[in-house]
C-alpha cells in the first residue's frame, strides 16, 4: 500500500474494516455508495491507496482524465483507497477501502488488503455488495449475507445458504480473512434488476441499516431518504406510463410469499445464484 502521508501505523480503538468494490459486486451501486456515504458522514481522512497497477486491466477499467480550469488535465488511475474514521457515538474507529473490483491476480489483491486489516489491528471486516434481484421496487429491499460462523450469523439474523458458483471479489476476500484468522460479515442488498438508474438509493440504505446491527452504531442517514424517495417515484412514473410494464412489474408484489423465516432466506438464496449466472454469462 502506498501511504497518503508518512509511513505510519495509527493507534486505532477496536478497529471494524468495512469493504465496497464497484462493478460486479455492486449492483445499483448500493455497495460503494453506502461506503462514501460513511466517509462523508464520519469525516474520514486519507490513510493510503493500494496501487492498481497489478490488478487492473486498463482497457476494461480504464483512467479518468479531466480538464483543471479548461488549460491543464488531471489523470486518475483505478485504485483502492484506504480511508479512516472515528464513529462518534461508541468513539471506535472504521477504516473505509472501496475501489474497483481487480481484473486480475486476486489472491495478491487479498493479501494487500488483508496486510492492511493486520498493521491496523482490525477486529472483523465487513463487505458490502449489491445484487439485482426479482425484487419490487416500492417494497421493502431483501439484505442477505453471511458470517464466519454459525452463531454470528444467527446473531446478525443472517440466512444460511448452501449456495454453490461464481463469487466476486467481495466473496474471494470473505473468505481468505475467515481463513486467516479475521472474522468477517458480507451483506447483500437487492436492487430491482429492471431498473436501469446507476445508483438505487434505496438499497444503500438497506445496508446501511444492517449495518448498523453489525458495528453498533447509529447512521444517519442525511439525504439518503428523500433520494430513494425520488428514485421510487420516477420508476412509479414509468410504470404507470407502461400498461405491461406495470403488469409484470406488480406481478412482483402479488407472489405468494411462504412463511419469512426459512422459505424466505431460500429465495433470497435463489435470487442470489440467478444474479450470478447473470452476472458470469451463463444462462438464468
Amino acid at each position: 500500500m502506498i501511504p497518503s502521508h508518512d509511513d505510519f501505523l495509527p493507534d486505532l480503538i477496536e478497529p471494524v474494516m468495512i469493504c465496497a468494490f464497484s462493478g460486479w459486486n455492486d449492483a445499483g451501486e448500493a455497495a460503494t455508495s453506502a461506503v462514501e456515504h460513511l466517509a462523508l458522514l464520519w469525516d474520514s481522512t486519507d490513510y493510503g491507496v493500494i496501487d492498481g497497477e497489478d490488478f487492473y486491466d486498463y482497457q476494461v477499467n480504464r483512467p479518468t482524465v479531466s480538464l483543471r480550469s479548461g488549460v491543464s488535465r488531471e489523470l486518475a488511475w483505478p485504485q483502492v483507497h484506504v480511508n479512516l474514521a472515528r464513529q462518534p457515538v461508541s468513539g471506535r474507529d472504521v477504516v473505509l477501502v472501496t475501489g474497483p473490483e481487480p481484473n486480475m491476480r486476486w489472491k495478491t489483491f487479498c493479501e494487500e488488503i488483508l496486510d492492511v486489516a493486520r498493521d491496523l489491528s482490525v477486529e472483523r471486516i465487513v463487505l458490502l455488495g449489491g445484487m439485482g434481484a426479482d425484487t419490487h421496487y416500492a417494497q421493502p429491499v431483501p439484505v442477505t449475507g453471511s458470517a464466519w460462523d454459525r452463531t454470528s450469523s444467527e446473531r446478525y439474523g443472517l440466512q444460511l445458504s448452501g449456495y454453490s458458483g461464481p463469487t466476486g471479489i467481495t466473496g474471494v476476500l470473505h473468505h481468505f480473512a475467515v481463513s486467516t484468522g479475521i472474522p468477517a460479515v458480507s451483506l447483500w442488498a437487492s436492487s430491482p434488476y429492471y431498473v436501469s438508474a446507476p445508483s438505487w438509493a434505496p438499497a444503500t440504505i438497506a445496508l446501511l441499516r444492517r449495518l448498523e446491527e453489525v458495528i453498533g452504531e447509529p447512521i444517519p442517514l442525511e439525504n439518503l431518504e428523500d433520494e430513494a424517495q425520488h428514485a421510487i417515484k420516477t420508476v412509479q412514473r414509468l410504470v404507470d406510463s407502461d400498461p405491461s410494464m406495470r403488469e409484470q412489474i406488480e406481478a412482483l408484489a402479488e407472489e405468494p410469499k411462504e412463511q419469512v423465516s426459512d422459505d424466505a432466506g431460500e429465495q433470497l438464496a435463489e435470487d442470489f445464484e440467478r444474479y450470478l449466472r447473470r452476472q458470469d454469462g451463463g444462462p438464468d
